[in-house]
């Protein structure tokens, strides 16, 4: 199930994701931040889950 969440985002970064969708790289808007996202997470996911890892090895 997906959930909603509220974004602001520079104008500038807002006319980007548009003209991503102009030219056809995404369906619309919300699935190219959804693409930014899944990116982001796939990049730094592994290494928040390692450090809180070691965390809980502190405790």
């Amino acid at each position: 199930m997906m959930q909603r969440i509220t974004l602001r985002l520079p104008e500038p970064q807002i006319k980007i994701l548009q003209q991503m969708v102009e030219v056809g790289e995404f369906p619309n808007v919300s699935e190219a931040v959804r693409a930014a996202v899944r990116e982001l997470v796939d990049r730094r996911a592994s290494r928040v889950l390692k450090d809180s890892d070691q965390v809980s090895f502190k405790v």
